[in-house]
């Protein structure tokens, strides 16, 4: 920031509009806050100047480089300290969307305080190890700096916020037997599912109820998902830390875009946003084929790569997929009670909306058939999730001693290596398997999937 002759301030180093409308609000702001603009023309370099300056972050910062500037602070008030906030008119700080991952980059570069606007401090103070200053307004950053009223280092406090997502109890879920097992055993294994029958036979129920079976998150995990709502600027007022697994049920109108992520500034889409947790796809074959199709390598890779003219970003999307589609277009297509209306051409159309590639990326594949009168009238409950996720959570153990030392947390995520290692047939299942891959023309894929699918079952 330079002093230069003449009035006003310009912002040069590839600002986009929302920084350069920073100027009237730091302008403002400084007036409102008590102190005077300073009367010669002030020039703000954002370095480096390649890289492309978004949103309005840079407010608070920049006008207390103008305060110092015009002699109201002392440049050693700030040392050490990252300072981030988008101002209103009146000085008061907003709520700035990324304040974790901040933090996080500010605590490896060394930083040792950090300031920013009161709403966020709590998102802030995740980060160990770096003090958080809530502010509320610029003056009272002004004051706080100058030491009239110092405001204290944030402490957290209060409740564990409210889940964002209540699933449901598999207790509630009346018959399909055996449809929970395969949900037990696709979160023991963290493998991709997808479910097929008539309308109302309880595909979402059941998907819903999945995440309620799985392990809880770790610290790491929470940070992870919490980073990437905080980019998408999707963290509810009062949830600093996303503590449970996230369930993304987009509608199948979405976008690619929406879906992987994209836009002229790129965004984080559903697959990032169901990170560590269920991304669940009803009526599977509505969706855009290329919005489907384009999934297939974040699935493999657990992150997604977005490019633009100025470059790329990756988003993690290590996500557990539950996929469910009706058989035909009328829902109908093998029902015991209730006849189908479409030609078998149709039929035939509807289910190849859905490519072999992505089918050969999901480990089970169920039926889900209608639910009689005497399940759906009985007061008898079913084995509730705290007790399945209890027998999930001994398998992911088991996987977590197994693969001690790698950066692989559970069976579907095994590579060839570690498949050969982990996976060994006896002569009577090497016989069955040779027999499978030969009747059915299984892939290479299909093959090393099934014996992921027989260790978890294992485990």
């Amino acid at each position: 920031m330079l002093r230069c002759f003449g009035h006003g301030m310009t912002i040069v180093g590839l600002p986009d509009a929302a920084v350069q409308e920073s100027r009237e609000r730091v302008q403002t702001a400084i007036k409102n806050a008590g102190l005077h603009f300073p009367r010669h023309r002030i020039v703000v370099n954002l370095a480096p100047a390649s890289v492309r300056k978004e949103g309005p972050a840079y407010d608070l910062p920049i006008a207390l480089g103008v305060i110092i500037l015009g002699g109201h602070l002392p440049q050693e008030s700030t040392e050490s300290t990252l300072v981030v906030g988008e101002l209103s008119l009146d000085g008061i700080l907003r709520h700035t969307r990324g304040i974790l991952p901040m933090a996080a980059t500010a605590r490896q570069m060394g930083f040792k305080r950090m300031v920013v606007p009161e709403s966020d401090a709590a998102e802030a103070a995740l980060i160990p190890d770096i003090e958080v200053i809530p502010v509320k307004t610029l003056a009272d950053l002004y004051h706080h700096l100058s030491g009239r009223h110092l405001i204290a280092v944030y402490q957290p406090q209060g409740e564990p916020p409210a889940p964002l997502f209540v699933p449901t109890d598999f207790a509630e879920v009346k018959g399909q037997e055996h449809v929970k097992r395969a949900l037990e055993v696709a979160a023991a294994g963290g493998h991709n599912v997808y479910m097929q029958g008539p309308p109302g036979s309880g595909k979402t129920l059941l998907a819903r109820a999945l995440p309620g079976i799985l392990p809880e998150m770790s610290v790491e995990e929470s940070l992870e998902v919490t980073r990437i709502y905080s980019v998408a600027d999707q963290l509810p007022p009062g949830t600093p830390l996303i503590r449970n697994r996230p369930f993304r049920s987009p509608h199948h109108t979405i976008s690619h875009a929406g879906l992987v992520g994209g836009g002229n500034i790129p965004h984080p889409g559903e697959i990032s946003l169901a990170h560590r947790g269920v991304l669940f796809l009803d009526e599977f074959p509505e969706f855009n084929s290329r919005a489907i199709e384009v999934m297939r390598q974040p699935m493999e890779d657990k992150v997604v790569t977005i490019s633009r003219a100025q470059g790329s970003l990756t988003f993690s999307a290590n996500f557990q997929l539950v996929a469910a589609a009706n058989p035909c277009p009328c829902g109908y297509f093998g029902d015991s009670q209730k006849p189908c209306t479409c030609s078998p051409s149709t039929v035939t159309k509807y289910q190849k909306r859905i490519s072999g590639p992505m089918l050969d990326r999901i480990d089970i594949h169920i039926e889900v058939p209608r639910v009689n009168y005497e399940k759906l009238s009985s007061d008898r409950l079913g084995e509730p999730s705290e007790a399945i996720r209890a027998r999930v959570q001994a398998a992911r153990q088991r996987q977590l001693e197994r693969f001690a030392g790698t950066n692989i947390i559970c069976n579907a995520d095994m590579r060839v290596a570690e498949v050969r290692k982990f996976c060994k047939l006896d002569e009577t299942g090497d016989n069955l398997i040779r027999a499978a891959m030969s009747q059915l023309n299984l892939s290479a894929r299909a093959y090393h999937r099934i014996l992921k699918l027989a260790r978890t079952i294992a485990d």
